[in-house]
């Protein structure tokens, strides 16, 4: 970014046909992985720099690059770099649909990061210790834990992946004070008796922050209770508005302290208003309607798609979030339920339509349709009711794995249901609330002789 570079930041559990589309949309140049990943990205035609000791035959290695620099001399080479010129393209499903390139500019991120950090004081500076748990291809990991922690001066300790007894041995030995983690996390916290090898009594945390995915009142009533010294804030965000949007202030500078459950208050510098979505009227205090929000930090526009652009940033520059929610008398904000039809397992987001046009793909299947369905691991799982060709001789099992050989692993169709007829509306929308009432009925029906229990894990 310092450079005049864009960064790009792709999944590495993504299926290599999943990282090709990606480089071919934002156009690379260049890929810097690990090499683990190498063989991946090996055959996509651009150049690939590892990093790490390993050297691998046609691809260059990053320390070895440094050397060769320095090498070559030692005058800086400046390009000039404006606010308004690109500096990310993370990509999201974003309010609907398929993954997209979501351009965010040096302004964006900077506007981003002066609201977010505005209840820090002085004496915080250079103090807080984060956990880098959150992946770095997200938008929440590089501009919410590591750009927000950097700017302050502060720590960040970063994992690779999440396992249980690593990750509280982080927490203990690495005295970590705020720790950005998501609803399953928070699940194995409070349920996993391993944590109870370790004693919490040694455990310097201050903070929790929930986002990524919606955290159920029982768990934080649970968490609460095993950690009573740790604050739990939860926050809203998307990637089109450069990462956080709404969040717990600080009790101390705000009014008061956000009530539970809610996503905290307006950050400082944003307009957010709630609307009809059929009318798009503005709605008062109290009433759900869709969340819109308007800043410095919303997206310049989705890489070369103008007409998703238009429809997700309309002419007065209000970012139309697809997501339900509320402010009441005091200026809290509630989230409440999402119009866009994105799943969100374990954090991540799985778009319905990418995994309909797989199943569509497969000879024997005529008609599908994909919902998520409520899992206390993963939050949701996507599940799909399927319509098969007569004759068909294949199980719901070959479904699951015909999905499994196209997708990273968290895109997975967890539960499939065979059924005569996909419902849809006169304009040919999938009826998908009918549908995820229908299998959750049809899952409980048969969870007494647990045919369905190993679909679920």
């Amino acid at each position: 970014m310092t450079a005049g570079g864009v960064f790009s930041g792709a999944n590495p559990s993504s299926h290599v046909s999943e990282i090709k589309k990606q480089v071919e949309a934002a156009k690379a140049k260049l890929i810097v992985t690990n090499g683990p990943n190498y063989e991946k990205v090996k055959g996509l035609g651009i150049p690939v720099i590892i990093q790490g000791e390993e050297l691998i035959e046609g691809a260059m290695n990053w320390n070895k690059l440094l050397e060769a620099a320095d090498r070559a001399g030692t005058s800086p080479f400046n390009k000039d770099v404006h606010q308004n010129d690109l500096c990310a393209l993370p990509f999201s499903s974003g309010t609907t649909g398929l993954s997209k390139g979501v351009m965010l500019t040096h302004r964006n991120l900077v506007a981003n990061l002066c609201s977010t950090l505005f209840s820090v004081r002085p004496e915080m500076v250079g103090q807080v210790t984060t956990l880098g748990l959150i992946p770095f291809f997200h938008i929440y990991g590089i501009t919410g834990i590591c750009c927000a922690t950097l700017r302050n001066k502060g720590k960040v300790v970063v994992m690779e992946r999440f396992e249980l007894r690593t990750f509280m041995n982080a927490l203990i030995t690495e005295e970590v004070t705020f720790a950005p983690i998501v609803p399953p996390i928070i699940l194995q916290l409070v349920k996993n008796p391993i944590v109870e090898e370790f004693d919490l009594n040694m455990l310097k945390l201050q903070a929790i922050m929930s986002a990524a995915a919606p955290l159920a009142p029982e768990l934080l009533n649970a968490f609460e209770n095993k950690f009573p010294g740790v604050h739990v804030q939860e926050a809203y965000g998307l990637t089109e508005h450069s990462c956080i949007t709404l969040t717990l202030a600080d009790p101390k500078i705000a009014s008061s302290p956000s009530k539970k459950n809610s996503v905290g208050y307006i950050l400082p510098n944003l307009e957010v208003k709630f609307i009809n979505p059929e009318t798009g009227q503005s709605l008062p205090t109290n009433t759900p309607g869709e969340i819109c929000v308007r800043s410095q930090c919303v997206m310049k526009g989705y890489y070369n798609n103008d007409e998703e652009t238009a429809r997700t940033i309309d002419k007065k520059g209000w970012l139309h979030t697809g997501d339900i929610g509320f402010i009441d008398d005091e200026g809290d904000v509630f989230v409440v339920d999402r119009i866009k039809e994105l799943i969100k397992y374990k954090g991540f987001q799985v778009a319905p339509a990418e995994l309909e046009a797989i199943l569509l793909t497969h000879p024997s299947i005529e008609d599908a349709a994909v919902v998520p369905l409520p899992d206390e691991e993963a939050g949701e799982i996507p599940g799909a009711s399927v319509v098969m060709a007569p004759g068909a001789k294949e199980s719901e099992e070959d479904v699951i794995h015909y999905v499994a050989s196209s997708v990273a692993h968290y895109k997975k169709v967890r539960v499939v249901q065979f059924v005569d007829t996909i419902p849809k509306s006169p304009s040919g929308k999938i009826m998908r609330r009918l549908i995820k009432d229908k299998m959750i009925e049809e899952m409980r029906a048969n969870l007494s002789n647990s045919k369905l229990n190993p679909m679920l894990k």
